[in-house]
């Protein structure tokens, strides 16, 4: 793992969260977009040595809903910056860790993610995120 590339912060609403992290946090909006493979829209908050990703379900069958449904708003999940996405997953695997996601499947800003099985992760639902495709990153 190269580093924490951002934490997941499940929301009901991005548009009633946002003043809290812009105006009382001081903390800048990177940028918002959809991520219609999750059935979410994402918004990126610079934290400075982080980006903290605020994710709002599109509808009741994602898995945001869901844990929202299950938790209420709060941490989702802490993603890792990696290289070679394919040849980590595989790797996880092979030491025996349970993968959601055994292929790299579209995230956020052109990233290619996938997730372990907070089961094989102490509770912890973490994500892969490799952006070495993407320009600038």
């Amino acid at each position: 793992m190269k580093k924490v590339d951002h934490i997941g912060i499940a929301v009901h609403s991005i548009e009633e969260s946002l003043s809290f992290y812009n105006e009382t946090l001081q903390l800048p909006l990177i940028k918002m977009e959809e991520v219609q493979s999750e059935g979410v829209k994402v918004a990126f908050i610079d934290g400075g040595n982080i980006k903290l990703e605020l994710l709002e379900p599109l509808h009741n069958e994602s898995a945001i809903a869901k844990f929202l449904q299950k938790k209420g708003e709060g941490i989702h999940h802490i993603a890792f910056g990696i290289e070679k996405i394919q040849d980590r997953i595989n790797e996880l695997k092979q030491n025996g860790v349970r993968m959601i996601h055994d292929k790299p499947k579209p995230g956020a800003g052109g990233a290619e993610v996938a997730f372990m099985h907070p089961k094989s992760a102490y509770g912890v639902l973490f994500e892969l995120c490799d952006k070495t495709n993407i320009k600038g990153e």
